[in-house]
């Protein structure tokens, strides 16, 4: 199998560690392959869209999300530079409820993250620049799209970095996760 799946202390959220095939000229290995995909993780799902996404130092980008129909599953790589990718737990009936989990991605580890459907997710920028790349599983719908605030005191996220962050006027705005609309929703 071309890919290789590293459990988080969320079970839905993977790492997937891809094969890579380097000698002097480079590097080779495939992104993605649905079927070593449906075959390493069992996930059984169809990426509709691509986001690509350039950042600097210290940009904070999240934690966001999308309420059903529209909510995504993605699959997050990083093309250029390093990051802090995020996932939290915002199904009110699951035992993980407001848990979140971390991994550095980077061009140089090319290590990806699946955060499906059911999860928020930020990234914080490590490196001078960034190029972050995701997959995902539904269009974007910004009457769905929701957010919750990066330095929520009951998510305790770890970030990294905590000064001199550079955060969208929307991120700077949203609202805790208690207060967030997610809490009404039936993510099954």
């Amino acid at each position: 199998m071309p890919i290789d799946i590293i459990p988080t202390s969320l079970s839905e959220v993977l790492l997937i560690k891809p094969r890579v095939f380097g000698d002097s000229r480079g590097f080779f290995f495939e992104s993605f392959n649905k079927r070593d995909w449906l075959e390493a993780t069992g996930v059984d799902c169809d990426f509709v869209q691509d986001n690509h996404s350039q950042s600097t130092k210290g940009v904070l980008r999240g934690l966001h999300y999308q309420l059903p129909p529209a909510a995504q599953g993605k699959l997050i790589r990083v093309l250029a530079g390093e990051i802090f990718d995020v996932a939290v737990d915002i199904r009110y009936d699951s035992s993980t409820f407001g848990h979140w989990v971390g991994h550095r991605l980077s061009s140089e580890n090319k290590m990806q993250m699946w955060v499906p459907e059911g999860f928020a997710h930020g990234f914080l920028v490590l490196s001078p620049v960034a190029e972050v790349h995701y997959k995902a599983t539904n269009y974007y719908a910004p009457e769905q799209e929701r957010s919750i605030a990066w330095n929520d005191a009951s998510l305790a996220i770890e970030w990294p970095i905590t000064a001199d962050l550079s955060l969208s006027e929307k991120d700077l705005k949203a609202p805790l996760l208690t207060e967030n609309d997610c809490l009404q929703v039936d993510w099954t």
